[in-house]
């Protein structure tokens, strides 16, 4: 039986404000000659000359982000990924391997950061392939960072901590590197939390955490007690109470021996989705900082993350809900042979990284504090096409990624990886919401049966005890 097609299988599309925004900066540039140009890079209209060849401002600033935070990316499948203006943002690897093997001009880059090229008459440039791998790789990084661990990069221009993690939807945890330079945890001092804490805004930031790094070296000191810095708990705190934990009230109950059929399934989903959905617009209304950024920004971010925000709350906040009652319904769903035989490559791949995913937040048992955190940060993405207030999002993307990290190592002094993984499962989760429209809608019955039965038949299920965000952390 064909289901009814719905807009992203959840029968929800962007705002107008969203695509005002979007509209507004395309017509600013009507009179530029390169209007009518392509990106060189994923196709966009370009906005002009960037770092030596016509390219959009999306691929502009990447580029700009990419080699001033010295990151080093990972392709998961053959580092030959399509570039588009709707894929671009799937594989970061491939995107700026792309960037430099059309000749962005790494050296038209101002040293310190700030808008504008060093030099307007730089062109593109020819360099060879052990030159880009060198750059992939991050050797040539290594080279020329300095000795002292932290220092002022002035790089007002530099996408958050949290970008790594959400920018693009790679699976891989090399994925979230923000930075090749090593950091010893004693260098991260109360004045760099101040910074981000406890002001707005300022006018240059620090060098960022690697995480690698930032977990080896934790690995090798002793756990040192230490209280938590003044302004992270408040801050959680209002996260927190922004959150709905009450349960869902979509009805999940179903008679004994009752069939549930295809339709009646896809239905379900969609009444859950649709409940889900006005939370997190009821979440946003609650946030701490709501009168910081406008509604433009909001219709835009939530456009953008919603199918995220809901997949993160159903494996932390509503797990037990998820995995107990709607798996029971689902067990109640027999397939057709026809379904099973047509279930597909994609879905099969969101299948697999779903369960991978349960089994990785069942391990870490997020506490109600550190899902809010990650809520925050996988929510204020900068990198969103369509923002005005961008440097705003990009200041508060990082107090909350340094609140999540000093709550998470004083509530778990003896885990110092675990602010990392943490931070790892944002990727996956980004990445696995952008998979999730390419599965057929019919075929949704059935990936949310073999998801559910899976997880719930495996030894380390949810059902075996109260989902790990109900009760707030109490310690380790």
């Amino acid at each position: 039986m064909e289901i009814e097609k719905r807009t992203n299988g959840f029968d929800y599309t962007e705002g107008n404000n969203a695509k005002s925004v979007s509209d507004a900066v395309n017509e600013s540039n009507l009179d530029d000659p390169a209007d009518q140009r392509t990106c060189l890079i994923c196709g966009d209209r370009a906005t002009g000359l960037h770092y030596g060849i016509i390219s959009c401002e999306g691929c502009k600033g990447f580029f700009k982000r990419s080699i001033c935070n010295k990151r080093v990316y990972r392709c998961s499948r053959d580092k030959n990924c399509e570039m588009s203006r709707k894929q671009r943002n799937r594989c970061q690897y491939c995107r700026l391997l792309k960037c430099l093997q059309m000749g962005m001009n790494r050296k038209a880059i101002r040293e310190d950061g700030m808008p504008g090229g060093r030099n307007k008459s730089i062109g593109p440039v020819q360099i060879t392939e052990e030159e880009i791998e060198r750059i992939m790789s991050g050797q040539e990084f290594k080279e020329d960072a300095p000795e002292h661990t932290w220092g002022n990069s002035g790089d007002s221009d530099h996408s958050s901590p949290s970008n790594g993690a959400s920018e693009g939807n790679q699976p891989s945890p090399a994925s979230t590197l923000s930075s090749n330079r090593s950091v010893e945890m004693n260098g991260y001092t109360a004045a760099l939390r101040d910074q981000y804490i406890n002001t707005s805004m300022s006018t240059h930031y620090q060098l960022l955490p690697h995480l690698f790094s930032y977990a080896t070296h934790s690995a090798l000191l002793a756990p040192q007690p230490r209280s938590l810095y003044p302004q992270s708990q408040p801050l959680v705190l209002q996260l927190v109470a922004a959150e709905d934990l009450a349960p869902l009230a979509t009805p999940m109950l179903i008679e004994d021996g009752y069939k549930v059929t295809q339709v009646e399934l896809f239905a379900l989903l969609c009444r859950l989705a649709d409940e889900l959905l006005f939370r997190q617009i009821s979440w946003i209304k609650k946030l701490p900082f709501f009168c910081e950024l406008s509604i433009e920004d909001y219709t835009c971010l939530l456009s953008s993350t919603w199918q995220e925000l809901i997949l993160l709350s159903c494996l932390t906040i509503y797990s037990a809900q998820i995995f107990g009652d709607l798996a029971d319904v689902t067990a109640k769903y027999t397939p057709s042979d026809d379904e099973l035989q047509g279930f597909s490559e994609d879905g099969m791949e969101v299948m697999e990284r779903l369960i991978y995913l349960f089994r990785k937040f069942h391990q870490l048992k997020i506490s109600n504090e550190e899902y809010a955190c990650m809520k925050a940060i996988n929510f204020l993405n900068q990198d969103i096409r369509g923002l005005s207030n961008i440097s705003q999002l990009e200041q508060l993307n990082k107090r909350y990624w340094y609140v999540c990290q000093d709550y998470t190592e004083y509530k778990y002094p003896h885990q110092p990886k675990r602010f990392p993984e943490i931070m790892m499962c944002l990727p996956e989760i980004r990445c696995i919401a952008g998979k999730l429209v390419n599965v057929p809608l019919e075929q949704l019955p059935l990936l949310f049966k073999a998801v559910l039965h899976s997880c719930k038949s495996s030894p380390t299920s949810y059902r075996a005890g109260p989902s790990p965000c109900v009760t707030s952390s109490s310690g380790n």
